[in-house]
């Protein structure tokens, strides 16, 4: 398992909370792995092809997000920073299969 501290993601009571920092107008939609911010907080890096215009790329981001962890979009929220480039977005089910599903994909070796 990897160092709590150095993931953008956490548990919570409904499930777990992951730090994003998203790029509009990316020219793909991808999930670009982890990076570390200048004041050492962790996000993961997410391009989309959508205008952050009228909430178009925080579209793009849910359905991203959803179509690669397997989840339906109504399960995945936005709960802090909508009009910002650093979001958090919220995942609701089953911590431990989220946590797994994270850390296989995004861990740092």
């Amino acid at each position: 398992m990897s160092d709590p501290a150095a993931d953008p993601w956490r548990e919570t009571k409904e499930g777990i909370a992951l730090s994003v920092r998203l790029t509009p107008r990316g020219g793909r939609d991808a999930l670009d792995g982890v990076e570390t911010l200048a004041d050492g907080r962790s996000v993961l890096k997410a391009r989309v092809r959508a205008a952050p215009t009228e909430g178009e790329a925080n579209a793009a981001l849910i359905q991203l997000l959803a179509k690669e962890f397997r989840l339906s979009r109504s399960q995945l929220s936005i709960v802090a920073g909508a009009s910002a480039r650093l979001k958090t977005v919220a995942f609701q089910g089953e911590a431990k299969l989220l946590l797994a599903a994270l850390e296989a994909r995004f861990a740092r070796r």
